[in-house]
């Protein structure tokens, strides 16, 4: 519904906080066309359900707002932000003394879903490592030290930070683990398989020794000029490996993080290991990779069971 179709005050306490919008500094008009477009469908909707001016927008009619575009499919993200305008809008009109108490205090935002970015099949991870496999197998330094850092960040799915900082002395051939320095500076121990430690010992033989100066320091992984290889550096190595695998919507080193946990827990790796593991805080934010496991589970099951 329109401006010009709804009841005079209704359209008219919208064209005013249209100019409120516009007149704040910092607003984006890209922000400003979402905000009374979600301004439009409220008022719209209580014109719907009989309401002619400000005073009759009650929080059950923010309720039910809500509810019907939940019903019609919007994502919780969406949802989210509608109720946001909403309080902003109600806070604006008690702040202009259109309406005397402010009916959204109480409307309570949906929780936003969590999401992930592309979680690799396994057999996805299997030619991107071998796309890394191939491009050392052709010569060069910095190929050797593209397949190490791709066959890390799976193993032993460390973010592209904590890869980056990295010393030689991190690592533990013999016993195949890896030092982490984490968020908040807490260090965990990690282990990684035997690829991964075949992909770093043939870097640290063949390819940092021919790397390396003196501002190299203890880093494990180096750049073209001998300095310890930047975040930038990676995810640049990582996103054309993606992109060259075709099929995929994942972009950068995250999405080896989130595959290799993925597939821990798809492989029956207990939750708590895999929060030792990835270094979080807390059990909640590891849970989020179980939903994952589900979900492919559940397509998995519609597509095979003959009476799904």
């Amino acid at each position: 519904m329109s401006s010009k179709e709804l009841p005079a005050a209704l359209a008219l306490a919208a064209e005013d906080f249209a100019r409120y919008l516009r007149s704040e500094r910092g607003r984006s008009a890209h922000t400003v066309r979402a905000y009374l477009s979600d301004v439009g469908s409220l008022l719209g909707y209580a014109a719907s359900e009989g309401v002619e001016d400000l005073p009759g927008l009650e929080l059950g009619i923010l309720r039910r707002w809500l509810g019907a575009q939940s019903e019609a499919g919007l994502s919780r993200a969406t949802l989210g932000r509608r109720s946001a305008t909403a309080r902003a809008f109600t806070a604006w009109a008690v702040r202009e003394e259109r309406i005397e108490a402010d009916p959204a205090l109480r409307l309570k935002a949906p929780k936003r879903e969590k999401s992930l970015p592309g979680v690799l099949h396994q057999g996805q991870v299997l030619r991107l490592v071998e796309g890394a496999e191939s491009a050392a197998a052709e010569g060069g330094l910095l190929p050797l030290r593209d397949r190490a850092m791709v066959e890390l960040l799976y193993a032993t799915g460390v973010r592209v930070g904590e890869l980056a900082g990295l010393d030689i002395d991190d690592l533990d051939p013999d016993r195949r683990t890896l030092r982490v320095i984490g968020k908040g500076n807490k260090e965990r121990t990690v282990p990684y398989g035997l690829p991964a430690a075949l992909a770093v010992d043939d870097w640290l033989r063949r390819g940092r020794p021919a790397l390396a100066t003196e501002a190299s320091g203890p880093a494990l992984f180096l750049g073209a000029r001998g300095k310890r290889v930047d975040q930038r550096q990676v995810r640049s190595v990582v996103h054309a490996l993606l992109e060259a695998l075709g099929d995929t919507s994942a972009t950068g080193p995250h999405a080896l993080r989130h595959s290799a946990a993925t597939h821990l827990l798809d492989g029956g790796a207990d939750l708590r290991a895999v929060q030792e593991i990835l270094g979080h805080s807390s059990l909640a934010t590891t849970q989020i990779y179980t939903h994952v496991s589900v979900d492919r589970l559940r397509k998995s099951y519609l597509q095979a069971h003959p009476r799904a």
